[in-house]
């Protein structure tokens, strides 16, 4: 895997959006600023609740004269009738699946895609949109093709991964969420997971649902808690676990990738007060019977 690789994710739902309303439509109901998804610029945003928790997230993609959504497989239905609830008059239509998605990574996989390490550049490909991650350019591509496609039309980036393990690694590396593997439904605020400086929110972009808890918490500075990449020495805790500091709560695992030994990587949401407690008294973290070591990703303005 020098130069490249490629892998075809099996998690993935698709949300496909026709009609001259798409754009206005969803423009009013996602965080981030649909004006700018274009056939050379894909997107990443979320569908959040009324009162701006987290419910979805997703990337935006225009294939022609058509927006897709790239969502969680396994929540894609409730995500479409959510969004089919606000079709009203707008003069779309809605439909499920009809994709298929993979991504590549490594150290020439973009150049084999014809993309410039430009978060969010898009172009066709294989009858379909190939993407630099919107998120972090070092995430890699994204490849949104036909559900007819097939897996060889990506052999130009390179061989076909074994397993998402290496993707994985590197997203927690990089301290990016995985849908709500790492953010708690009708819990999780953007601000918490990074979108602004991730490029998954638009402060400009005017009202959509859930705008006024994500302004508020930017402009009065409200994040108290951060989704980070960390270091797990001792046995692997469950997602779910509890982190402590001298017994006091201080966040919750998300994301646990095993090394092949008793220690791991993954993501935490932990609390910033608590984080700074640690470091100033020098006592570690704790997952059950693992410490844990919190970083801050090189992208992060805290």
């Amino acid at each position: 895997m020098a130069k490249g690789w490629y892998y075809f994710l099996q998690s993935r739902g698709f949300l496909r959006i026709d009609g001259p309303d798409r754009v206005a439509f969803l423009q009013g109901l996602v965080s981030n600023d649909v004006t700018k998804v274009t056939t050379d610029r894909a997107g990443y945003g979320a569908f959040l609740t009324a009162q701006g928790k987290f419910l979805f997230d997703f990337f935006m993609v225009a294939d022609g004269d058509a927006l897709v959504l790239d969502t969680e497989g396994d929540r894609v239905d409730d995500f479409f009738k959510r969004l089919r609830m606000y079709k009203l008059r707008s003069k779309i239509e809605l439909s499920q699946g009809g994709y298929r998605a993979a991504v590549v990574l490594g150290e020439e996989a973009l150049a084999a895609l014809g993309l410039p390490a430009d978060r969010g550049v898009a172009t066709p490909f294989g009858g379909g949109v190939a993407y630099v991650d919107p998120r972090h350019a070092e995430m890699g591509a994204r490849v949104l093709l036909p559900a007819s496609a097939d897996d060889g039309v990506l052999s130009v980036a390179g061989p076909s991964a074994a397993s998402l393990e290496p993707y994985d690694r590197q997203r927690v590396a990089l301290g990016l969420a995985d849908g709500s593997r790492d953010m708690a439904i009708e819990k999780t605020v953007l601000l918490e997971a990074g979108f602004e400086e991730l490029g998954g929110v638009d402060f400009d972009k005017g009202c959509y649902m859930g705008q006024e808890l994500t302004a508020r918490t930017k402009y009065r500075g409200l994040v108290k808690r951060r989704l980070l990449p960390i270091t797990i020495n001792g046995p692997l805790p469950a997602p779910g676990t509890l982190i402590t500091l001298d017994g006091r709560e201080a966040g919750e695992v998300r994301s646990v990738i095993p090394n092949g030994d008793v220690n791991g990587t993954g993501l935490a949401m932990i609390r910033l007060n608590r984080l700074e407690e640690a470091f100033q008294a020098g006592m570690p973290l704790m997952a059950g019977e693992s410490t844990v070591i919190a970083s801050r990703p090189a992208w992060a303005k805290f």
